[in-house]
């Protein structure tokens, strides 16, 4: 997985999908730095989150368990391993289950997961070794996804499947779809709309390019400004 947000941690940051090369930002709503809410007894996010590269959420298509299109994104991953990681890192993880959230109208599947460096790693194979080992984290899970947005005014989030958390084999079918989804895409046989699909790696793609390329696209982004003060609200703590 690719680490775009630590835990603890309130910043949105995410694969900017819409720009070349897919570089990790922090997202922005009417002009502000975006910020999750803290959710009590919470501080920002409760796991490391990112998201699996090479799979894509395809806004198109009918999920057939949530009746509802992809949001057009890599599918994301919550890791519950005990070291907070930082942003970019690129982490092995073990599946271990997945979680169907509709966001908006969206199927926005939700993978648990753990880093296979974890000292705990063999103790998880499958979900129920997180609600054994890790008593109260998947409904603390529940919790927060269905609730981070209820302070920014929207309505809480809803699931597929009674907000039950589907085993490994069932995670491992989403995430092989996803990633059919994504070659799909790669190679034009759908329509990859304003996804930037530029990359050096996937050599029979029609949007390969070279290291040369993809490095004078890297030096030619601008410098980063002065950083933004960050607003005291950031560390409110919102009681739902």
């Amino acid at each position: 997985m690719v680490v775009e947000v630590p835990r603890w941690t309130n910043a949105k940051m995410e694969i900017a999908t819409k720009q070349l090369l897919n570089p990790i930002k922090q997202d922005m709503k009417k002009g502000k730095l975006r910020y999750v809410s803290n959710i009590f007894p919470h501080k920002g996010y409760i796991w490391n989150y990112g998201a699996l590269p090479q799979t894509w959420e395809d806004p198109k298509h009918v999920d057939n368990d949530t009746q509802c299109c992809g949001d057009n994104d890599p599918i994301d991953v919550c890791e519950i391993g005990s070291k907070v990681c930082a942003i970019g890192d690129i982490i092995q993880v073990k599946i271990l289950g997945i979680l169907a959230l509709v966001d908006e109208g969206e199927t926005d599947w939700k993978v648990i997961a753990i880093n296979i460096d974890d000292p705990e790693a063999e103790k998880f194979n499958d979900i129920d070794d997180v609600r054994k080992h890790k008593p109260g984290y998947l409904e603390a899970t529940v919790h927060w996804l269905k609730s981070y947005k209820v302070p920014d005014g929207k309505p809480e989030n809803q699931f597929a499947f009674n907000g039950e958390f589907k085993n490994k084999e069932f995670a491992v079918g989403v995430i092989k779809s996803t990633h059919d989804y994504w070659k799909s895409m790669l190679h034009k046989k759908s329509a990859n709309g304003e996804i930037e699909c530029k990359n050096v790696t996937v050599s029979e793609s029609p949007f390969c390019c070279t290291e040369d390329e993809a490095a004078s696209i890297v030096q030619s982004t601008p410098s980063p400004g002065s950083p933004t003060p960050i607003s005291s609200e950031v560390d409110t703590w919102h009681f739902l």
